[in-house]
């Protein structure tokens, strides 16, 4: 990936801002509340001086999603929109790479409904610190999350509407624990650029190679490491699993060129896999036998978990890849491009992708199934995340459209929920979908 790095989000604002499109609108957005905002203090100053929630009954009688006042605007949301996709700027590591033509994608029907709005919060300030890494928002449950802000993580609870501090790491942070290998001096200003959390285990990487681990269940850090002392050491994913013997592992995908996987039952470095290019982003098969691996290269590779030998190239994307998911059912995974497409490949067959999804704007930064393998969600930079209908074979999708860089995305467990954040400064929020169910059995009753 790109060796980029902020000491300040707000100079990666300057590119990334939904303020960023023609000098009228700008200056109107600005003005009403879509423009640049430098503190939280002066944030939502045209809403009273407060950041107020936005329900599903709101939605329902017309009040915008993300509470933008539409209608005392000199634009209309939907003029916005055009210009929005006229002028968003997709970023791309391989000049002139160019997009998938249209007869390679998949053409699919906007007209599906699968998951309902549920809740805007706005209290809650999903950030970024990195433009092409946007995996920074985890659901433990349909009630649970966890995501960035600023320099804290923090635990948002969709039950009682409350958050709290999980762990800041804009001082020092160091182990509480003692264990070979971590570094108990820890660390200091950690820049978190990937998150992941899982059951009780939350593992978050930095900018400089940095690994922090905390057992939700116990106070303080666990560990800490480095992966690398290389200049080029972001660790850009991250993803936990259980292994064959049931103990808790974590993959860690680096700048380096190097994939890790690590015991926390032991906390120790298990397997160090070197690839010919920085791995941008890993996902474990679900019979942890296959690793999808793609980072800074066209080409894709399918490897074996256990040597790391490459089983099987992935040919068709254009540009660097920076997300990957695999389907339950253990049969497919999909990888997402700055091509602005996401491919859909089949073991069985790995010649060609089965499937070519093409985003609206921008690249395809994070794929997500529900554990159910019912759905896909794929997102772009901003703007859209898109969910399809895995099982009418990616035939019919739904598109959730609402404005602002993504900062991750997250289906709960049980797939009842799904979580986006949005980071703008003005308008950053977590917003909550809630599945859809068609209860037709409760038709006998009446």
């Amino acid at each position: 990936m790109q060796h980029y790095r902020s000491d300040n989000m707000d100079e990666m604002a300057e590119d990334y801002e939904m303020g960023d499109v023609e000098d009228d609108m700008y200056e109107e957005f600005q003005g009403r509340g879509l423009g640049d905002s430098d503190s939280d203090d002066e944030e939502y100053g045209s809403l009273n001086g407060r950041a107020t929630d936005i329900s599903a009954a709101q939605a329902r009688k017309g009040k915008d999603i993300q509470g933008i006042p539409w209608d005392t605007l000199n634009i209309t949301r939907e003029r916005y929109r055009k210009t929005r996709l006229e002028q968003y700027k997709n970023y791309e590591n391989v000049r002139n790479s160019g997009e998938a033509s249209e007869k390679d994608c998949k053409q699919t029907d906007k007209g599906g409904m699968y998951y309902e709005f549920q809740r805007n919060t706005r209290s809650v300030k999903s950030t970024i610190l990195h433009f092409q890494l946007r995996n920074l928002v985890c659901a433990t449950s349909k009630h649970d999350v966890y995501l960035m802000s600023h320099y804290s993580v923090l635990h948002w609870s969709a039950l009682n509407g409350e958050k709290y501090e999980v762990m800041n790491v804009s001082g020092h942070i160091a182990p509480c624990e003692k264990h070979p290998g971590s570094l108990l001096e820890g660390f200091s200003q950690t820049q978190v650029s990937t998150l992941t959390v899982k059951d009780n285990l939350l593992v978050a990487g930095g900018f400089q190679g940095e690994l922090i681990c905390k057992f939700l269940d116990r106070e303080g850090i666990s560990f800490c490491c480095r992966t690398t002392y290389d200049d080029n050491a972001i660790t850009n994913a991250l993803e936990i699993y259980d292994s064959a013997s049931g103990a808790v592992h974590f993959m860690s995908s680096n700048n380096d060129s190097g994939v890790r996987d690590f015991d926390m039952e032991k906390f120790q470095l298990c397997k160090h896999f070197r690839f010919q290019w920085p791995v941008n982003h890993t996902s474990l098969s679900p019979d942890a036998k296959l690793v999808v691996v793609v980072g800074d290269d066209p080409e894709g590779i399918l490897v074996d978990a256990h040597t790391g030998k490459t089983v099987h190239a992935l040919l068709g994307h254009l540009d660097f890849s920076f997300a990957s998911a695999w389907n339950p059912d253990g049969q497919t995974f999909a990888t997402g491009n700055q091509d602005k497409t996401c491919r859909i490949w089949d073991i069985r067959n790995l010649s060609k992708s089965v499937s070519v999804l093409r985003g609206n704007l921008g690249a395809i930064r994070s794929i997500r199934f529900t554990s159910d393998g019912r759905f896909m969600a794929m997102a772009e930079p901003a703007d859209f995340v898109h969910i399809f209908d895995v099982r009418n074979g990616y035939n019919k999708r739904q598109e959730l459209d609402f404005f602002g860089e993504i900062s991750g995305m997250s289906f709960s467990p049980d797939t009842e929920a799904l979580f986006v954040g949005v980071w703008d400064r003005t308008y950053g929020s977590l917003l909550q979908y809630s599945r859809l169910r068609n209860y037709s059995y409760f038709d006998s009753l009446l």
